[in-house]
């Protein structure tokens, strides 16, 4: 090995280890100069990106989540002059997170060991700076947050086993809750990339055809049983050439990092379409996403064992290492003229049967190419007990039950005005590393679409 590629390699391998420990709140680099609550999402080991304008300066740019600050990183560029960056500057100046994320793990681990350094108690080169940061410091609360990357292609598993078995005895029967491939593959759609949206972004009720009586045409009208999915999502970053596929053992190498997501479902107009080629208007109506994105890098110290799957899966789906995450979820719906949102569900990203590697390997092993900026959706995340149910469908069990919000209050779906609010964090000691808000308002139908 020539000396300069083995100094590189070592080098890489203290920046993972170094990153790592001060995820884990082991090292000096702890501790940020810039007042983090205790409670905040942001804390120095999360260091999430995304893609925020302001009024002042409309330009689209990144930027890195720092207690309620955002870091510049169009200011700051000229900082990342390690090895793997230092020819690269350029994506920091870009619009969208796709060219960062197509540069893969020695990038997003050498920007990650820079941001922390220089965040850092005890690192002068911004703390000390006035000037510089007066330009490279902005609050969150004068930034508008935008969609962290161009999506090019939108794909949605269905990788819950206890969510796909609730909805498999609603409308199959117990004995045939789940289909004969659930076990062996993850399944998954083709889903609607244009209409993934940022959090805060308006959800207009959709209209469509339905069949509410089994002995009647169908109807066209306004949805009436409008739902929310708890889901979460991750980032491809570089991709993989046409016809070749990305090895389970490679996996990680090409997940950038995780958002927070609502695929909202119109579930009368599901139930009419979906057979035979499965969900088509009920879903493509608007997927919201978290604009932050926590890198997997900041997620790690919170890995899992994976679950234990039987029957054993084939081969190229087989994976020893773990790559489940324990991810405290939340939803909350907040109806007009409540004070305050009410959460409705408490789940865990650790339910999961099929893991993000298994997703992107098996999405892959046709030749399919995958691009940076992709997004692979989980699909609802529902656990063992009902007051971890990731749907509406689940948690009102097909409509037969309310859902109590309080103040005299309830739902089966969702109503016009309400809003509905997905959290999540991992908890450290001391700290949290958390996603934000995922949020949509319900907008009413069109009256003449």
């Amino acid at each position: 090995m020539p000396l300069c590629s083995g100094l590189q390699q070592l080098e890489r391998i203290f920046l993972h280890r170094w990153e790592l420990c001060v995820s884990r709140g082991c090292s000096g680099f702890s501790m940020s100069f810039i007042q983090v609550d205790k409670d905040s999402d942001f804390p120095i080991q999360n260091l999430p990106y995304g893609v925020f304008s302001t009024k002042e300066e409309p330009r689209h740019r990144l930027g890195v989540a720092i207690g309620d600050q955002i870091l510049d990183l169009s200011v700051i560029k000229h900082l990342f002059n390690g090895p793997a960056l230092a020819k690269h500057q350029h994506v920091f100046d870009q619009p969208t997170l796709n060219a960062f994320m197509g540069l893969g793990r020695p990038a997003w681990s050498e920007a990650r060991a820079v941001l922390q350094k220089l965040l850092s108690a005890g690192e002068p080169t911004l703390r000390d700076n006035a000037e510089l940061r007066r330009r490279a410091l902005v609050p969150q609360a004068s930034a508008t947050m935008h969609l962290p990357a161009h999506i090019g292609d939108y794909t949605d598993f269905y990788s819950s086993r206890q969510h796909a078995t609730n909805v498999g005895i609603m409308f199959r029967g117990k004995e045939n809750a789940l289909m004969p491939n659930w076990l062996h593959l993850p399944v998954g759609y083709h889903g609607r990339a244009s209409s993934v949206v940022v959090s805060g972004t308006p959800i207009r009720r959709p209209v469509g055809q339905t069949k509410p009586d089994n002995d009647k045409p169908p109807v066209f009208g306004a949805c009436k049983r409008l739902d929310i999915e708890l889901e979460m999502a991750f980032f491809v970053g570089p991709g993989n050439k046409f016809g070749e596929p990305i090895p389970i053992s490679r996996a990680q190498e090409h997940i950038f990092g995780m958002v927070l997501m609502n695929d909202w479902s119109a579930r009368d107009i599901q139930k009419w379409e979906y057979v035979p080629l499965g969900p088509f208007l009920s879903k493509s109506l608007g997927t919201t996403i978290s604009p932050w994105v926590v890198t997997m890098e900041a997620l790690m110290p919170f890995v899992l064992p994976n679950p234990v799957q039987d029957p054993k899966p084939l081969p190229y789906l087989q994976d020893k290492e773990p790559y489940t995450f324990d991810i405290k979820l939340f939803v909350a719906i907040k109806g007009e003229g409540m004070s305050t949102p009410t959460t409705i569900c408490r789940s865990n990203f650790k339910h999961m049967y099929w893991t993000m590697k298994q997703q992107l390997a098996h999405h892959s092993i046709n030749g399919c190419n995958l691009r940076p900026g992709d997004l692979l959706a989980s699909g609802t995340i529902s656990g063992p007990e009902p007051e971890s149910f990731g749907s509406m469908l689940e948690l009102s069990w097909n409509g037969t039950k309310e859902i109590p919000l309080g103040s005299g209050q309830s739902r089966k779906f969702l109503q016009d005005g309400d809003e509905v609010i997905l959290t999540g964090y991992c908890q450290g000691n001391g700290f949290r590393v958390g996603f934000g808000q995922c949020s949509g308002k319900i907008l009413p139908a069109l009256s003449n679409p």
